[in-house]
């Protein structure tokens, strides 16, 4: 029999003032670690007037409320249950409201209401302290036609109105199948040693531009408790987690913390619609400043661990990096490999192969495409058939079907496509070294993620077939927290590649790939803007001339993704991110005010 919440933290508590208590990683099976902010202190007594213990147990849902009903209140008691076992929900592809905002492609017009629908929805759960963790993070297969799903952590506490039973909340994702797009929501229920009431849901807040909506509910689940085997080890994993984050302050604290620099933190986040929003932060000198996480109804529950989508950022922070990181291991003639001798099926490609390396890939600068106008190919039926395309089979060939123009390495065209080829490169590559089973993503997630602590919901991407078996997407596909982009913009701005005092990537790529290397630029894009491209991030330049604040002239590399996202990493080494969906990208004030602080040409 497992001890009681409070026991166990008092026990763990009791360890860690003698020291005794082992780290996540060495800890015994039977040795639980809790997470930093636990117990919790609270007597009870909460004024709660949405999602009252009546409303979950004999109430129905007619629309959304504030976010607020589902966090964590001021008061909260520690948990005099503990959840370890199955919620499964009834009634799921039926049940619920929904109302859309946008829905550029008329979506949820057409025949199947999975659209308006959760997906199947049944996840288990362990509880550290307050802390209630899904066994299973990261991207889940549901089978349903339209929504994937992804669970995070969540909380559990008393309050004094709820009768002796206890209370949950959770957030969660849909993601679309086949698709980027992060739709977010959060459930909540009452829960004692064998028994629920209803599970509340709604999602509230979504990072995409073609499809906006409100979704809420109220259905009938079951709890099904069970032993989890490794509970504990999962338990430990969270706290440690929890503790690895980097240490993180409001985006307000930039001002007090250095008070003399004149900082105007009203310039991050501004010039993007704030409806549009979902989060941003700035990464300086240490610490993740962040903001908060606004929903059509007040603040998310769970900012912390709100799901943001990468859309074309996983081009650098994984395509890019697998690059570097084969480098690393095998030696910087990675790049120079043909991709044609990895691909076997740009045999029957429409365009030349014969010539294109690793690195014209990474540059998207193959000389096969179909128009060299700004980002025309990306925006044209070929690639929207690619991104359709949900089979390998009929991925690569549509990836494989454009034209050869030019000699490569000599034309900037944006292909989403050309770093699908370039993953399936590199995975193929790594198997000619790390045999058959070696798969390029999970080469990155436990030499690179792993290692740099980036949160569970960062360790999958997407693939194809819709399979945890299948193809990565290279391009695109990818989750991450606040926390975990600021880690990876860390490591490539400020750490030089390193881990811990280990070399994982190539220097002298990430040299390059940062602009440090004054002889490899990359290729110059078309468009209003000339930017630098090179192995998976754009750069744009400042001058003096541009703007008269600097007294020399600076590349500023940065991710970008659909819709308005974008990792800006300054050589002062500050970074400024954020997720937005209104096709806003907007962020020079930002790189501006950090000069205030670190000075870029001192």
């Amino acid at each position: 029999m497992r001890p009681s919440p409070r026991l166990r933290v008092a026990l763990s508590c009791l360890l860690l003032l003698a020291g005794l208590t082992a780290t996540a990683t060495t800890a015994s099976a039977d040795t639980l670690t809790a997470v930093s902010d636990d117990p919790l202190t609270g007597s009870g007594a909460v004024s709660r007037t949405l999602l009252t213990r009546t409303d979950l147990t004999t109430g129905t849902s007619t629309a959304p409320v504030s976010d607020s009903a589902f966090a964590l209140p001021a008061g909260a008691a520690a948990p005099s249950h503990t959840f370890q076992g199955t919620l499964t929900l009834s009634g799921t592809s039926t049940g619920g409201g929904f109302s859309e905002l946008v829905d550029t492609y008329n979506r949820t017009s057409n025949a199947d209401s999975a659209w308006k629908h959760l997906p199947s929805f049944s996840v288990t759960f362990v509880q550290n302290g307050s802390h209630l963790i899904p066994t299973v993070r990261g991207l889940q297969y549901t089978g349903s036609t339209v929504w994937n799903l992804e669970v995070g952590a969540g909380r559990a506490w008393d309050e004094t109105s709820d009768n002796g039973m206890t209370r949950a909340s959770f957030p969660f994702a849909l993601v679309e199948r086949n698709a980027n797009r992060v739709h977010n929501g959060e459930m909540t229920f009452l829960f004692d040693a064998g028994s629920i009431s209803k599970v509340r849901y709604q999602i509230t807040q979504e990072t995409c531009d073609y499809q906006k909506f409100n979704m809420w509910g109220q259905l009938s689940g079951t709890y099904t408790p069970q032993t989890v085997s490794d509970a504990t080890s999962i338990e430990n994993a969270y706290a440690a987690e929890v503790a690895g984050r980097l240490p993180t302050k409001s985006i307000s604290a930039l001002a007090t913390d250095y008070p003399n620099s004149g900082v105007d933190t009203s310039k991050f986040g501004s010039g993007v619609t704030a409806s549009s929003m979902t989060a941003y932060g700035v990464y300086i000198n240490g610490v993740n400043y962040t903001s908060g996480c606004t929903t059509r109804y007040g603040s998310y529950a769970f900012c912390s661990d709100m799901l943001l989508p990468s859309y074309s950022t996983a081009k650098s922070a994984f395509t890019s990096i697998a690059a570097m990181r084969l480098e690393q291991l095998y030696g910087t003639s990675v790049a120079g490999e043909l991709v044609k001798n990895w691909v076997s099926e740009t045999s029957s490609s429409s365009g030349d192969w014969s010539s294109v390396t690793l690195n014209n890939a990474l540059d998207m600068a193959t000389g096969n495409y179909s128009s060299s106008g700004f980002e025309a190919d990306e925006d044209g039926t070929t690639m929207s058939n690619f991104f359709t395309a949900e089979s390998y089979s009929s991925k690569v060939s549509t990836a494989l079907s454009y034209p050869h123009r030019s000699t490569s390495g000599s034309q900037w065209v944006y292909h989403t496509s050309d770093y699908f080829l370039a993953a399936r490169a590199e995975n193929n590559y790594l198997q000619s070294k790390a045999g058959s089973s070696a798969d390029i993503f999970n080469l990155v997630r436990d030499d690179v993620y792993k290692p740099l602590g980036v949160g569970p919901d960062s360790l999958t991407t997407e693939r194809t077939d819709n399979s945890a078996t299948g193809v990565p997407l290279g391009g695109y596909g990818l989750f991450c927290t606040q926390d975990s982009i600021a880690k990876v913009a860390k490591l490539l701005n400020n750490d030089g590649g390193a881990i811990n005092g280990t070399q994982v990537l190539n220097s002298t790529a990430l040299a390059a790939t940062m602009q440090k290397t004054s002889s490899d630029r990359g290729v110059t894009t078309t468009g209003t803007t000339a930017f630098k491209y090179n192995n998976g991030l754009w750069a744009l330049q400042f001058t003096p001339s541009s703007y008269p604040q600097y007294s020399c002239s600076f590349y500023v590399p940065f991710m970008s993704g659909y819709g308005g996202i974008t990792v800006a990493m300054a050589p002062n080494g500050a970074t400024y991110y954020y997720f937005s969906d209104n096709d806003e990208f907007s962020w020079a004030d930002a790189v501006n005010e950090t000069n205030k602080i670190n000075p870029m040409c001192s």
